[in-house]
């Protein structure tokens, strides 16, 4: 077995479900791997510590930088706030390690790009944490869009609406502010969106965004008379055009009282339609046409074991999935790819792709206007066409199928 040690920088709540989904992977698929909790890094020693103790982990440090260059670590894990994303992603590539990384990948495309161009130069293995399209009914969906089942995509809408910001009392954090987060409902939940479609559909190829900040300050944590001034929005949205031809909507909100991960899409097609909803996430439901017009109707499909990943959590069908349990498919995923030298999806090229329709979402609301997607920029510095579909996403890459595209 090929052993595979874990270095993790950041334990807040994505770095714990990621420290799951390393212990349970191989507990639930057949992994010709060895995973080891080398070493684990926080903001200072004593925290690091802790957290190491608590998460299993030989060793910690409180220094993010002693963590990507020791020479026992073989994947990066980043899970610390977005602005700090590109510097440690380029210094574990500089090391020669493999990098997992959540989302958002960077700041922006640009950064995006020179972190992708990097991991490409250097021939290591990269992962963006976009796990609901690892849900194997987002899995089962592809299945049936790849197929054919509903025909022809003509459309595509979605919304991700949370409401951990609808309270004006809830304090100012570093979310809010653009030189530590970036945007705001764009980055934190619209870029999940943006994922989805593009792997659903087909890459978007302009967009038409407008976007509104709600609660324009906030009081700092134990200080309610210390108000800072929110700098991204609290909503988006986002008129779209794939590159087949079809047409779409996206809105992300993190201000909608009730709703808790309410992601939902649907996908119309020329022979039928599917709609999905995470709150709701073993379920899928098809309409597909020809039906007896006394009859019509959704029909609800419960994952099962005859679907994508979900016999190696439970045999029967209706039991259920959970958030973690998306991670753990993952974390099989980036176990697998560098274990067996296999492209990985999605990786940082994936990423980018994403990131330059995000960059043309906050364009198109300061100009109020469509904006094109620029072309992507390959690892040899040349321009990548748009309209073809990415080389991961059809999953053909040097005759073999990225690992996580099915």
């Amino acid at each position: 077995m090929k052993k595979i040690r874990i270095g993790l920088i950041g334990t807040g709540y994505m770095g714990k479900a990621h420290a799951i989904a390393f212990k349970t992977a191989p507990a639930v698929f057949s992994l010709d791997t060895e995973v080891t909790f080398e070493m684990l890094a926080e903001v200072n020693d004593d925290l690091a510590s802790t957290k190491a103790s608590e998460l299993g982990f030989r060793r910690s440090t409180g220094d993010w930088r002693q963590l990507v260059t020791d020479p026992d670590i073989d994947i990066v894990d980043i899970c610390s706030p977005n602005y700090l994303h590109k510097d440690m992603a380029l210094a574990a590539i500089a090391a020669g390690k493999h990098v997992y990384c959540e989302k958002p990948l960077a700041m922006c495309a640009n950064d995006a790009l020179e972190i992708t161009l990097a991991a490409e130069q250097a021939g290591v293995k990269t992962l963006v944490g976009f796990n609901y399209a690892k849900n194997p009914t987002i899995q089962l969906a592809r299945e049936i869009i790849q197929q054919g089942e509903i025909g022809e995509v003509v459309h595509f809408r979605s919304v991700f609406n949370e409401d951990y910001l609808a309270d004006p009392d809830t304090p100012f954090s570093w979310r809010l502010k653009r030189q530590l987060s970036g945007s705001g409902a764009l980055n934190d939940l619209g870029s999940h969106i943006v994922n989805l479609a593009q792997h659903l559909v087909a890459p978007i190829n302009e967009v038409c965004a407008d976007s509104r900040t709600v609660h324009r300050q906030r009081s700092l944590s134990g200080q309610p008379d210390n108000q800072a001034e929110v700098e991204n929005e609290d909503l988006i949205q986002m008129m779209l055009r794939f590159s087949n031809g079809a047409t779409g909507s996206i809105e992300a909100s993190r201000i909608a009282w009730g709703r808790k991960n309410g992601l939902w899409f649907e996908v119309t097609g020329t022979k039928g339609s599917l709609i999905f909803d995470q709150e709701r996430l073993s379920e899928l439901h098809i309409y597909q046409a020809g039906q007896q017009q006394a009859r019509q109707g959704f029909k609800r499909i419960l994952t099962g074991p005859e679907h994508p990943d979900y016999m190696n959590f439970c045999v029967s069908a209706g039991h259920g999935l959970g958030y973690n349990d998306m991670k753990a498919v993952e974390v099989r995923d980036l176990l697998q790819g560098v274990a067996a030298d296999q492209p990985i999806w999605p990786d940082f090229r994936a990423a980018y792709q994403d990131h330059l329709v995000l960059d043309a979402a906050e364009a198109s609301c300061r100009e109020q206007r469509w904006v094109k997607i620029p072309a992507s920029v390959t690892v040899a510095g040349s321009i990548k066409d748009n309209n073809k579909q990415s080389e991961q996403t059809t999953g053909v890459l040097s005759g073999r199928n990225p690992v996580g595209v099915n």
